[in-house]
């Protein structure tokens, strides 16, 4: 990103964020809301700014606002662009919009949008909204929207636009320059038309640079490429991401089994995924689904669940582990000092092997031919590392409770912990990837309980061996 998209970027925020302040200072000083539910007051000025705004901006001001403010907030915002505003939102903030709305309201909003646009809704709508925008539909794009329900969340097929210009072989260049200013507009993220015989069966593309520079009496057959990249809509969309990060696409065909062309992939709903995968990720981690920030105390709670639950599980197995001990450290007080420093240094190492393993596996770097090695790399890095940083740990231990042994112990215990925190981060996102879980989720909690169990079982075992 040069300077320019810089600033351009930081003034769209700071818009935003000046435009949540006004219409902040507005809703109040208009008391938008009596406690007789009489009318709404008119509020112009409100109007005016959401009527000047961009639906993604509105979005992004909408999922700033409590709950009350946002719904009064949304019905200003001005019907053409409800569509827009909510394939932008996050689920659980369009949930509360859609919550919001009437039959007729929702109909009219779908129905401004594309075939690939209502796919990405239709999971949010109520049955009948859907079946009553499907009617409304012309058959070509009935069938469109079926072709994008039919695929699978995070497949290529469920991404793909059917907005596309499409041109024939021997056709001359001029005659295709004609064709397109006969168009209202291109196709967002056109760099390339695709060519395609009377079956529509792809026989490559004609870039919008060769278009423009070659003489016009020029066959298309002469200067399109042949050797593109195309994608099957079954295929997973993180390898189209992949893809278009490694062969520096803008946008690519998508073909069925026939070589026929159905759809394409740009640019900008590879971002849209990878924004939303990495979203998904985050929040994945610690055992959360996506949130509403102003949703009730007892729904987000409840959102919450899951995750202490299983957290509460594991802390219970590492505390009857600590509790089979107890004798001993009774006699060693300083063992209940230093188990929680073994525990937290191959935690964080094992964190360092999950990264390193999911980045890899993300970018399809490891394969079984290279699995092991790479196995028996982490496992040497932990036994240097477990060596340096455990000797250091069991020199302050000596000099802090003047027992050498105890030092010993301490050495031990780190060295044989952070194998394991390196086993458990490389085999873990391995084993859930192959049983089709994501690896990045899950990961860290197995680690965490792995590295914490073990941890307190070595030291306080090794401790009670030579100690006690």
């Amino acid at each position: 990103m040069n300077d320019i998209d810089v600033k351009n970027t930081r003034r769209r925020v700071d818009t935003v964020q000046q435009c949540l302040e006004d219409i902040k200072v507005i809703l109040e000083s208009h008391q938008y809301i009596e406690l007789d539910n009489r009318k709404e007051q008119s509020l112009t000025e409100l109007q005016e700014r959401l009527d000047s705004m961009h639906p993604a901006d509105i979005a992004a001001l909408l999922e700033q606002l409590p709950l009350d403010e946002r719904l009064v907030v949304w019905k200003f915002i001005p019907s053409d662009v409800d569509g827009d505003v909510l394939l932008e939102v996050s689920d659980a903030v369009r949930e509360t919009l859609i919550a919001d709305m009437d039959t007729q309201e929702l109909i009219a909003a779908t129905e401004q949008l594309d075939a690939d646009e209502i796919a990405d809704l239709a999971p949010d709508l109520p049955e009948e909204v859907i079946a009553d925008v499907f009617s409304s539909l012309s058959e070509e794009e009935r069938l469109q929207l079926k072709a994008a329900l039919s695929y699978p969340e995070d497949t290529v097929g469920a991404l793909m636009d059917f907005e596309m210009v499409t041109v024939r072989e021997d056709v001359a260049l001029d005659v295709v320059l004609r064709y397109l200013r006969r168009l209202e507009r291109l196709p967002p993220n056109t760099d390339k038309l695709f060519v395609v015989d009377r079956r529509e069966v792809l026989k490559g593309a004609l870039s919008i640079s060769d278009l423009i520079v070659a003489a016009p009496e020029t066959k298309v057959c002469d200067v399109m490429s042949t050797d593109i990249v195309t994608f099957n809509p079954g295929r997973d969309a993180e390898g189209a991401a992949h893809a278009f990060e490694r062969y520096d696409l803008v946008s690519a065909p998508v073909v069925d089994a026939h070589s026929r062309i159905v759809g394409r992939m740009t640019i900008t709903d590879i971002v849209d995924y990878i924004r939303e995968d990495a979203e998904q990720e985050s929040l994945g981690k610690v055992g959360l689904r996506d949130e509403d920030l102003f949703s009730s105390v007892w729904k987000s709670a409840k959102n919450r669940w899951l995750w202490l639950a299983v957290n509460l599980g594991t802390a219970f197995f590492a505390s009857r582990v600590i509790g089979l001990f107890e004798d001993s450290i009774e006699k060693l007080v300083a063992l209940a000092a230093l188990m929680p420093i073994v525990a937290a240094i191959a935690g964080n190492s094992g964190n360092q092997t999950v990264a390193l393993i999911v980045r890899a596996l993300a970018f399809e770097e490891i394969n079984k031919s290279n699995a092991k090695g790479l196995l028996r790399k982490e496992l040497s890095i932990a036994l240097v590392n477990g060596i340096l940083w455990g000797s250091v740990a069991g020199i302050f231990a000596w000099l802090l409770y003047g027992n050498i042994a105890l030092g010993f112990v301490m050495l031990g215990a780190m060295l044989l912990n952070l194998i394991v925190g390196a086993g458990v981060g490389m085999l873990v996102p391995l084993f859930l990837q192959k049983i089709g879980r994501d690896p990045a989720i899950g990961s860290s909690v197995l680690l965490t309980f792995s590295t914490d169990s073990m941890g307190f079982l070595i030291f306080l075992g090794l401790a009670t061996v030579f100690l006690v």
